[in-house]
């Protein structure tokens, strides 16, 4: 009776210590199998900037910033979302046809086409915020690329409107980007006829000016899904 009490506890003790190997390894093939899914997918949701209007497509935002990071060994894909002319109204719209792709990441790249069009900065401000919200619903993360006012609208209205994407990342959480044309803008040598538009060595610019940022925040987010940020 004696023996067969120590036999019990020694199976037990043996069946608990199989138990927490066994535990073990699951851990260990869920990671691994975590470690060893695709790409990151980020999805550049934009306007013509995005979308690489006067340019080729390999010589737009997403193809040169995708090229750039996997020169550097990031495992990712750059979906190019880019609408020409779109403004934040529109990205709106857009948001559940982008959401099919399935990003793990969006980089919301709008605002421009609303300054250009001296469209009331609280509603651009209602419809980013509009935008982040149902992303980060989706289970998105969500990165903010900024916009300024072309300044010959006054000092009032470029406040109003330059000050949003702060508000907006403030509020939300999410890393901005202050000015998605930093290096290019107003440069003639770095824009196409129009002086809107960044020509390919523009977008070259762009692209050199984030990448700090888009490698520090991919960083950032390999941590918070305990994902591998290289592969």
């Amino acid at each position: 009776m004696i023996f067969g009490i120590g036999y019990g506890g020694f199976a037990a003790a043996v069946n608990s210590r199989i138990a927490a190997l066994l535990a073990l390894v699951l851990c260990l093939v869920a990671a691994t199998g975590h470690a060893q899914s695709g790409p990151v997918k980020i999805a550049v949701l934009g306007d013509s900037l995005a979308a690489g209007y006067g340019v080729k497509p390999d010589q737009a935002f997403p193809a040169r910033l995708q090229a750039a990071l996997q020169q550097r060994a990031r495992n990712v894909t750059i979906l190019n979302h880019g609408v020409s002319g779109d403004t934040t109204a529109g990205g709106v719209e857009r948001i559940d046809w982008m959401l099919a792709d399935k990003p793990d990441i969006v980089l919301v790249e709008l605002g421009g086409n609303d300054a250009l069009r001296g469209s009331d900065p609280a509603g651009t401000e209602r419809n980013l915020d509009a935008i982040i919200t149902k992303l980060k619903d989706a289970g998105v993360t969500v990165w903010l690329a900024g916009m300024l006012a072309p300044r010959n609208y006054g000092p009032e209205y470029a406040a109003q409107f330059d000050g949003l994407y702060k508000r907006l990342a403030d509020k939300h959480g999410v890393p901005l980007y202050p000015f998605f044309l930093d290096g290019v803008a107003q440069d003639p040598a770095l824009n196409q006829a129009d002086g809107i538009h960044p020509n390919p060595k523009g977008v070259d610019i762009v692209v050199e000016r984030i990448l700090p940022f888009v490698t520090k925040n991919l960083d950032d987010y390999a941590t918070s899904v305990r994902r591998p940020a290289r592969p």
